[in-house]
């Protein structure tokens, strides 16, 4: 079940404490790939892993501006820091925990976001206000070619998005 598509009665209905936040970043990807490049491609990850699993999975709007003051050159990239970044992932994760949805999986698109994840999902675990773990998609893909806007990240955004290649 997808929030931004839900009315609050569906999202009450929903029987699961399973969640998946798609994290990405607006900023450049060369000149072939959209700035939201890093958001399209976890929200892909993450709609394909609520896709499989055979429970309810809730899956969250994604936050689309993460950690990439590095790109801060490049028209149109948008970036905030580290604690505010940790802030609002931490902010959301409280919020899916409120409605009972406390086993979070912040799925990753952005390198810039990997230690402020890594932090922020550690310290809300160990609070116990919920489990999270951060998971960004391109560690789990053995691509020795991977690179920032190479030819893995775009397969997958042409895979999934095509008209934005």
């Amino acid at each position: 079940m997808h929030l931004q598509e839900a009315t609050w009665t569906e999202a009450d209905a929903v029987e699961t404490d399973k969640a998946l936040l798609p994290v990405g970043s607006t900023e450049q990807h060369g000149p072939h790939a959209p700035l939201g490049t890093d958001t399209l491609t976890a929200k892909t990850v993450a709609e394909a892993g609520a896709d499989a699993y055979d429970d309810e999975v809730v899956v969250a709007p994604p936050i689309s501006v993460g950690v990439a003051e590095e790109h801060r050159d490049f028209a149109g990239t948008l970036w905030v820091s580290e604690d505010t970044f940790r802030e609002y992932v931490r902010e959301t994760i409280t919020s899916l925990a409120h409605h009972g949805w406390d086993r979070v999986i912040v799925v990753n698109g952005h390198g810039g976001n990997v230690d402020a994840l890594r932090e922020v999902c550690g310290r809300v675990s160990r609070r116990g206000d919920a489990y999270a773990v951060a998971f960004t998609w391109f560690d789990a893909v053995d691509a020795p070619d991977m690179g920032h806007g190479g030819p893995v990240e775009t397969s997958l955004l042409h895979h999934a998005h095509g008209d934005t290649v």
